[in-house]
């Protein structure tokens, strides 16, 4: 990747450049002002270094695209979000949106020259750019799931930053104080509110001494009582199937009751699965001896 001002300063003519990125030449404009010294499609860093010479010295990736580089799945594979410091001027273009912010991030990490900012700030860029509440799911109980960020660290990044367009981010934050770490657990809540079920603990971890026995998608303490959304993704593999089947074995051998539903379930049979939790919590009973954690 080469920059108009970097080849004029290695000696190059406007004539010469203008013969390179011709049609058939061997260069490609690929940004404004920004060139690729290589036939055939750009690979994905080629993109992301473009946009940070487009940017502008001192620009980081945020957002979706820094999200990719922390292993987040994300709706929009090509868009590139690069924060610059708010005294600069840059307009966006193609497949670059450029942020001016006054918080330029201080934590990043980086490929080379090419410089990421860090898992709470893209997630909090990217959620505050999404519509679909699914996807901000997606997104922030991701990094919070893989240990990429904290509850509180993404809480702090939201708090920070724009009070626009926060509204999703912010309901899905509350979530994931309760718990939560999946959408289909997010219906799960919703359900277990409508029908005015008992508030479980989302992915508490239950210990009988000092022994890790399970972290259950929803436990109810009081009713002795356990709900696992199971997803048949999930479970196709037979190792994954092994390891539910043994959690559901160590729990039951305590005495815990648990009831498996699917998120197909979860969404369209809302009063079947509502019911079956009542019945479940009115005949459950605490299991003595065994300690609960709630979710970090």
């Amino acid at each position: 990747m080469i920059t108009r001002a970097q080849a004029l300063k290695c000696g190059l003519t406007d004539r010469a450049l203008h013969y390179r990125i011709q049609p058939g030449g061997p260069w490609r404009r690929l940004l404004p002002g920004i060139y690729v010294t290589s036939t055939g499609d750009p690979g994905r860093d080629q993109r992301l270094m473009a946009a940070l010479l487009y940017a502008g010295e001192g620009s980081i990736l945020t957002g979706q695209a820094a999200l990719r580089h922390y292993k987040i799945k994300v709706p929009d594979e090509r868009r590139v979000d690069v924060l610059i410091p708010i005294s600069r001027r840059r307009m966006s273009a193609q497949y670059v949106v450029v942020h001016r912010t006054a918080r330029m991030p201080r934590l990043h990490a980086a490929i080379g020259p090419i410089q990421f900012a860090s898992p709470q700030r893209a997630a909090s860029d990217a959620a505050l750019s999404l519509h679909r509440l699914s996807d901000v799911r997606a997104i922030a109980a991701g990094v919070v799931q893989r240990g990429l960020c904290t509850v509180p660290a993404l809480t702090a990044e939201l708090d920070a930053g724009p009070r626009r367009d926060a509204a999703l981010l912010r309901r899905v934050l509350e979530e994931l104080e309760d718990g939560i770490r999946s959408a289909a657990e997010a219906d799960l809540r919703v359900l277990l509110k409508r029908a005015r079920l008992p508030t479980p603990l989302f992915n508490a971890r239950l210990y009988l001494g000092d022994q890790l026995v399970a972290v259950p998608d929803a436990w109810w303490p009081l009713g002795g009582l356990v709900v696992e959304v199971d997803s048949r993704e999930w479970h196709l593999a037979p190792a994954d199937w092994e390891r539910t089947m043994r959690r559901h074995a160590a729990l039951t051998a305590l005495g815990i009751l648990v009831l498996h539903f699917s998120p197909r379930q979860i969404r369209t049979e809302p009063d079947e699965v509502a019911a079956a939790i009542r019945a479940a919590l009115q005949a459950g009973s605490p299991i003595p001896r065994l300690t609960t954690c709630p979710a970090a």
